[in-house]
């Protein structure tokens, strides 16, 4: 009896009926997200946009999770040239905020929100979350390495000008220079969003996603 509803919704408007199989879709994935109203209201996305999103993350990941493997090989189809495991390696653990193992849609779309709609407040922190690898507050020199290193590996060996070998210590040694402001040997969230704010290129670079969706 309770399909009834739906067989009549067929013979209604092609809106209407689009409406009612994505709601139909949305309620038959194993794991089934917060509801839209939530979601949208928690993020910078419309309906529609989270519709559309979510069909392209149910298409990746049927169970409605994402596990760090399934990750890394989403990931490594966008930089073939290179090895992005490392590096897709720490963007699941900034996108896994709850650390259970797992990237939900609700958490996909947080970090994604962040990311493509937010503020440069809100990006510069989401962005010292990656670098503070082990989340204690602060990022070493050694984890800005680790972050470094990973980026120039999932670059792969093709750019141009040929990178030297120890190009990622000597930007980290730079970079950690700038943004260690009394010295202590660990950057914290306020001298890193300072530095940052003060870094043209690095400002530029946070408006090249916008509304990219």
């Amino acid at each position: 009896m309770k399909l009834l509803p739906c067989s009549a919704a067929k013979t209604s408007s092609p809106a209407i009926q689009n409406s009612v199989e994505d709601e139909l879709e949305m309620a038959t994935v194993r794991h089934r997200p917060e509801a839209l109203e939530l979601l949208e209201a928690q993020s910078k996305f419309t309906k529609k946009e989270l519709q559309i999103l979510y069909r392209g993350f149910k298409n990746e990941c049927p169970s409605g999770v994402v596990n760090e493997e399934t990750f890394k090989e989403i990931y490594s189809q966008f930089f073939p040239q290179g090895d992005s495991t490392t590096y897709a390696h720490f963007l699941f653990n900034a996108f896994d905020t709850d650390h259970n193992g797992a990237v939900s849609f609700e958490d996909f779309i947080k970090g994604l929100s962040i990311l493509l709609r937010g503020t440069v407040q809100e990006k510069l922190n989401w962005a010292f979350n990656l670098y503070d690898i082990n989340k204690d507050g602060y990022i070493t020199k050694e984890e800005m390495l680790d972050i470094m290193k990973a980026i120039y590996d999932m670059m792969g060996k093709c750019t141009y000008p040929v990178l030297k070998e120890d190009a990622p210590r000597q930007h980290v040694e730079t970079f950690f220079q700038k943004m260690d402001k009394n010295k202590d040997g660990v950057v914290t969230i306020d001298e890193f969003i300072e530095s940052c704010q003060k870094d043209e290129n690095i400002m530029r670079s946070m408006q090249l996603f916008e509304n990219v969706i």
